[in-house]
Order: structure tokens, then C-alpha cells, then sequence
């Protein structure tokens, strides 16, 4: 089927998930998790023929971010029934008002409608979005990259098999078989078929959704995310969380890609960081510390460019830089930043508030890896991405993010 095809199909589906009630979404939500499960052979030989295709042509840490194994087909049939176990959303009372003429206006939470996503080479993403948009009541539309195609029809075989089980219509969950751009451009311009498109993707995927859209769409972030050491640091808890948010997961968007530190303790901090993320990981994969004037007069590293304060590196790479005061670096992260998630260590409570109040990002940390932002550390079940706009939606995207509202008005035979 064509793009405009699958859409259209799509569309006659939309009504059908918003009028089905909870203990057929769970049901179906319960089916789609086991049929995960009952397919993981399948889904893993398809992931192994996309891994194989994309050596070479992707970086080793975006390989990680392609590659699925048993347990992490396990974590993505959970992560669907930790949202199915989660209060439904749809249809539930956000205000009552009667007004003084004997209205009563009830403001109630909707579905959205049709959601479209537009993902690159994470299949996990293809079950998360399909859980989170079935429990709201609204349909997904999956676009994923060339990179994880055959991965993500084994995925989408088995959540539509878990619809049937239910009774629910296949096209609730609908991948585009189109993986050129020209399938991203129709989602795109698909105006009066997509209700929302999120992009979740790198800098240039968000960027030419951002700016091509004409449909509703959230800006999911970047990660260009910061962690200021400060000058009341507790240096080990600094070392624990800094190798923590670096080092576990470095290709995801909630990974830190720059260290901030304080003049005052870089002396002592700094060889403490390089022996730990470099000397300590010779036989792993050491951190190249990219290194600012002040930073390497301590250490040795790589000269800085002005550049790696502004990259999303996605690699083991961290730039870091000296600052001589809390407000120089609540300066920098707001010329720097991609409003994603920064975190201070500290043990000043003062500083700890003044750092909360002034950084402008989803997620601000106190004492904490930013690598908790995630819809399921943050209890959503899993996540459609990370919005960094402000309007409608911040952050981990859930549940009630998907969702609008609308006004019943009940009368008596008023007239104005």
C-alpha cells in the first residue's frame, strides 16, 4: 500500500479506538506483550539481518542503539503492560463548572487522533509508541529508518496479531512500508490525516520536521545535556554520576556530553575524572575528554573547539569546561543547551535551589545521573521521546500527553 493509502485506512480506524473502552485496550495491550514474547525468535533473526546490513555504514554505539536481544525484547513486551496497567486516560474529568443561567461545562480528556512518529534505528520505540497510543485511544503511524525496517515489521506483525486477539482493528497500529524520505515528506504534509507527527531522531531528522511540517508537531530534543560539578561537590558521588550519565548508554539522548566544573576543585576533580573515565577504561571504551584552555592546564586531553559545547557527540566523548562560579555555569548551559536535561552536584542547598530556578530545560537534576529521564524511570510505561518545547507537552512523553480536551456542554433549554 501506498503511504497516502495506509493513512487513509488509518483514518477509518480512528473512531473505533476512541470509543473502546478500558478492559479492551488492557486486553489487547496483555495479547500484544505476549505475542512479543511468542515472536522473540523471529525478531531477533530479523534484528540480526539489520545489524549485519548496517556495519559499516553506522557507528559501533549506533549499533547498540539497533541491536535487540532476548532481554531487551522481554523489557519492550513489560514496558506494554506497565502501560496497560497504568489508569486510562480517556474520558476522564479535568473540570465542572455550572455557571449562574444553569450550564454545567465539563472539560474531559480525548484522544488526539492519528500520531504519527518518524523514528530512526531503535525498534524498541516501535512497541513503546504502539502501547502508549492504544491505552489513549488514538492510532500510531510507525516510520522508521531503512536501518531497523525488518526489525520493526516483525514487531508490528506481532502487535497487530495482539489487536485481532482483542478485537480491535490492525490499523491501530500502522508502519509505513515506504522508507524513503519522500514517505517522511507525506507524513509530514499529511494535513487533515496526522493529528500530531513526533520526530524522534537525530539533529537533522527533528530539524526538518520542525521546519517542513504542516502538521501539528512536537519538537523532541537533542541531548545536549550538562552536569556542573560544584563547588560543595561531593567529588565521588560527581565520579559515580558523571561516569553513570556517560558512559552507560552513550548513544541515547539522555547521555551527558558536557562537564562542567568549578575553578575551585578542578585541581582535584579533574585527574579524579581522567582516571576514571580514561585510565581506569583503557581495556573498555575510554572517554575522550575534549578539554577547554583551563581544563587542560590541569589534565591532558583534547583541545576543545567551540563546537563540542554545542555537539550531541552520541560517542564515549565529553567536553568539559572550567567555570569560576555557579552563574557562570547556569550562563553557559543557557547558550549551550538543548533544553533536554542538566543535573548540578552539590551538597549546598542553596546552590541546589538557585541551579533548579534558573536552568530552562524538561529536566533539572539535583544529586542524579540525567540518564533517569525516560518515561519509564519516570513511571509513564515507557515514552514517545523527549519533548524540549514548552508548549503542550515537556519532557517524557506519556499517556497524558497524548490526549486534549474537550468541552460537554449541558442544558436546560438555554439561549443566549
Amino acid at each position: 500500500m501506498t503511504t497516502l493509502e495506509q493513512l487513509q485506512v488509518a483514518q477509518q480506524a480512528k473512531r473505533v479506538l476512541a470509543m473502546a473502552d478500558t478492559p479492551t485496550k488492557n486486553r489487547a495491550l496483555a495479547a500484544m506483550a505476549d505475542a512479543l514474547e511468542a515472536d522473540m525468535a523471529d525478531i531477533l533473526d530479523a534484528n540480526r539481518l539489520d545489524l549485519e546490513a548496517a556495519k559499516g555504514t553506522i557507528s559501533a554505539v549506533m549499533l547498540d542503539r539497533l541491536a535487540l536481544s532476548s532481554d531487551r525484547v522481554l523489557d519492550m513486551a513489560q514496558g506494554i503492560r506497565a502501560v496497560a496497567a497504568l489508569p486510562d486516560p480517556v474520558g476522564r474529568l479535568l473540570s465542572e463548572t455550572t455557571r449562574p443561567n444553569g450550564l454545567t461545562i465539563r472539560r474531559i480528556q480525548v484522544p488526539l487522533g492519528v500520531v504519527a512518529i518518524i523514528y530512526e534505528s531503535r525498534p524498541n520505540v516501535t512497541s513503546d509508541v504502539a502501547a502508549l497510543t492504544l491505552k489513549s485511544g488514538n492510532i500510531c503511524i510507525l516510520r522508521c529508518g531503512k536501518e531497523a525496517h525488518r526489525s520493526a515489521v516483525c514487531v508490528t506483525k506481532a502487535l497487530r496479531r495482539g489487536l485481532r486477539t482483542a478485537g480491535l482493528p490492525e490499523a491501530a497500529v500502522t508502519l509505513i512500508e515506504d522508507t524513503s524520505r519522500a514517505s517522511a515528506l507525506e507524513l509530514m504534509t499529511a494535513v487533515g490525516l496526522v493529528d500530531l507527527l513526533i520526530p524522534r531522531g537525530g539533529h537533522g531528522l527533528i530539524s526538518t520536521c520542525v521546519e517542513q511540517a504542516k502538521v501539528p508537531c512536537i519538537q523532541t530534543g537533542t541531548g545536549i545535556c550538562h552536569i556542573y560539578v560544584d563547588v560543595a561537590a561531593d567529588l565521588d558521588m560527581a565520579l559515580e554520576i558523571l561516569e553513570n550519565a556517560k558512559t552507560s548508554r552513550p548513544s541515547v539522548c539522555n547521555a551527558a556530553e558536557v562537564c562542567l566544573v568549578h575553578s575551585a576543585i578542578a585541581a582535584a576533580f579533574l585527574p579524579a575524572l581522567k582516571r576514571r573515565l580514561v585510565d581506569e577504561r583503557q581495556e573498555g571504551f575510554p572517554v575522550e575528554l575534549r578539554l577547554d584552555e583551563r581544563a587542560r592546564a590541569v589534565i591532558v586531553g583534547v583541545p576543545a573547539e567551540e563546537a563540542d559545547f554545542d555537539t550531541e557527540f552520541l560517542d564515549y566523548i565529553l567536553a568539559v569546561r572550567v567555570v569560576d562560579s555557579i552563574e557562570e555555569a547556569i550562563a553557559h548551559i543557557g547558550a549551550h543547551s538543548s533544553g533536554h536535561s542538566e543535573a548540578i552536584v552539590t551538597v549546598d542547598p542553596a546552590a541546589a535551589r538557585q541551579f533548579t530556578a534558573a536552568v530552562d530545560s524538561a529536566a533539572v537534576y539535583v544529586n542524579a545521573s540525567t540518564r533517569f529521564t525516560d518515561g519509564s524511570e519516570f513511571g509513564l510505561g515507557c515514552e514517545m521521546g523527549i519533548s524540549t518545547q514548552k508548549f503542550h507537552a515537556r519532557g517524557p512523553l506519556g499517556l497524558e500527553e497524548l490526549c486534549s480536551y474537550k468541552y460537554i456542554v449541558l442544558g436546560s433549554g438555554q439561549v443566549r
